[in-house]
Parts: C-alpha cells; sequence; structure tokens
C-alpha cells in the first residue's frame, strides 16, 4: 500500500546543504520511499536550545512510500545517525535533522511515535517549505491546510 508522508529536514552543522542533500539521497536510495518533490532551502535561526549554535537550513520533502509509519520514522532515524547525527543537548546543534511531519491522514500518539508532529503547525521554518510544494495539504488534527496554517502565524518570512 502506498502512503504519502512530509518529512522536515534541518542542518546546522558542518556542510548544512550537502547534509540535507545527503539525508534525501538515502531517503531515495531505499527501495520503499520515493521523493516526489522536494523544497528550497530557508536558512533559519534556531528555535529553542542553545542561545549560541548557528544558523540552520532547512526544507521539506514529500514522498510516496510502502513503509508503515514507524518503519519510515526508524529509516529517518537511521540515516540521521549515518550521517553523524548526536542527540547531546535538547534542540542542540545537529548535522541532520529528520522529522516525520504528516503521514497520510493518520493521527498517532504513542511513546515513540506522534504525527502530525506535535509542533508542526507553529513553526515557521516548517510550514514555509510546507507550502512551497504542497500548500493545500490538511493537518488531519487541526483539519488547516498547510497554507491557512503559515497565514496563522503573521507575514514575516523565514529567509534572511
Amino acid at each position: 500500500m502506498k502512503h504519502t508522508a512530509y518529512i522536515g529536514l534541518g542542518s546546522n552543522v558542518g556542510h548544512r546543504e550537502k547534509n540535507i542533500t545527503a539525508a534525501l539521497n538515502a531517503l531515495e536510495a531505499t527501495r520503499d520511499v520515493k521523493i516526489v518533490k522536494a523544497s528550497s532551502l530557508y536558512e533559519t535561526t534556531p528555535v529553542g536550545g542553545p542561545a549560541d549554535q548557528g544558523k540552520f537550513l532547512n526544507a521539506v520533502a514529500k514522498v510516496s512510500t510502502t513503509l508503515p509509519a514507524a518503519r519510515l520514522l526508524s529509516l529517518c532515524v537511521r540515516i540521521e545517525e549515518s550521517l553523524g547525527r548526536k542527540r547531546d543537548v535538547h534542540w542542540g546543534p545537529r548535522t541532520i535533522d529528520l522529522d516525520l511531519l504528516l503521514f497520510d491522514k493518520q493521527i498517532v500518539s504513542s511513546e515513540d511515535l506522534t504525527i502530525p508532529h506535535p509542533m508542526m503547525h507553529e513553526r515557521r521554518f516548517v510550514l514555509e517549505p510546507l507550502v512551497e510544494i504542497d500548500p493545500d495539504v490538511v493537518h488531519p488534527a487541526l483539519d488547516r491546510t498547510a497554507r491557512d496554517l503559515l497565514t496563522d502565524l503573521g507575514a514575516e518570512s523565514v529567509h534572511d
């Protein structure tokens, strides 16, 4: 069965663009995942975490997959680890961060997995690239489109 998922990507350590490209390539190299569309890169100021960390590059990818949500999340964690992701500081600097934002119209809340991503509707660095690739995708818990959620945040752009 084919599923549609949206994955947020971010990097603020090392060669940020290369890290995001490597993560997208790793997703695409997986037999059960096909990247349908990827957004532009957005440079953003970190939200939360240590004050002295560098700016992020962020993007969102729409993927088609036969994997169930939990296995797609596990794949994302493996890709993060393979690209040197360390989980030393909560919301700290990272080579790569892959967040499963949406998975079909599913709403999941478990110890290991929360879909939709619990803060995506508050994060411009998620919503701007998401709107770029699919403005009409619906947040299933809020029953609002990505475009509407971005509008709710106001007019400020994440681009510097």
